[in-house]
């Protein structure tokens, strides 16, 4: 019996390892593929992009936000993986129904690892996690030491347009700014909080603005737009899934980081 307690308190009592599971949470889907439990996930959501193969081969379930309850049900899953920001605590009272949901909470480098870890202890893949926890130590701590001898820059991270939307403090892009000596402008405001164009340089006047690829693709000329309320802020576009993606693609994360760093020497 592996009695464990999922990041937001449930208490979990299985007598054996879960075979048939479900993923609602994109990086975490292809965190379990890295973990070689590919075989035994049954059905993911529409946004699960990585593998690329896994839309043809696994079963769509729906959204993060949404899912076809009847589906599910009719997969016979024996475990479900959710997380608290990007599933609706309503959709994980309906999933109980039909089998346990583990909900992570990640915010941190720590808490992705902690994750893993767990997912080891799961689904019985230990040695694999172990593997990924080294890898992402190892990258961690050298991308640590480059950055001791970054320069503090104000700026600001762009996730959303109409309205415009930030990442604000309590969020994991947010830890990954701070760990890139970005001074997030928001980091008072909580999560995603929207903002007024036209307050960015009177009140805040960051030195770097960054635009995600993701979940809103922004385009030229929404860097435009930008610009023209900061004091010659430098933009960037960045690769979304770098900033947010928690799981095993954060030992790639801390390599491009340092390509964003020499685009702005």
């Amino acid at each position: 019996m592996l009695h464990l307690k999922d990041p937001i308190g449930t208490d979990f009592e299985l007598e054996s390892t879960p075979q048939r599971i479900i993923s609602l949470v994109p990086s975490l889907t292809e965190t379990l593929c890295d973990l070689g439990l590919e075989d035994k996930l049954i059905g993911i959501t529409k946004f699960c992009v990585h593998p690329f193969h896994l839309k043809s081969t696994k079963k769509i379930i729906g959204g993060t936000k949404k899912v076809h309850y009847e589906k599910i049900r009719l997969l016979n899953p024996d475990f479900i993986i959710a997380n608290k920001e990007e599933n609706t605590e309503e959709m994980v009272v309906e999933l109980r129904k039909i089998c346990p949901v583990w909900v992570t909470d990640i915010a941190t480098v720590e808490d992705v690892m902690q994750t893993i870890t767990d997912f080891g202890k799961l689904f019985n893949c230990r040695m694999e996690a172990r593997k990924w926890n080294d890898k992402i130590a190892h990258n961690f701590a050298d991308f640590k030491l480059f950055s001791e001898t970054l320069e503090v820059r104000k700026s600001a991270y762009f996730i959303w347009k109409n309205p415009y939307m930030v990442a604000g403090t309590g969020t994991f892009i947010d830890a990954l700014l701070q760990l890139n000596k970005f001074d997030n402008c928001y980091k008072n405001l909580d999560r995603y909080p929207e903002i007024d164009l036209e307050s960015l340089e009177k009140e805040h006047d960051p030195e770097v603005i960054l635009l995600s690829s993701e979940p809103y693709p922004f385009s030229d000329a929404d860097a435009f737009e930008i610009g023209r309320n900061t004091h010659h802020a430098k933009t960037i576009f960045v690769d979304g899934e770098m900033f947010s993606w928690y799981g095993t693609r954060l030992h790639k994360s801390f390599d491009y980081f340092k390509k964003i760093h020499s685009k702005l020497v």
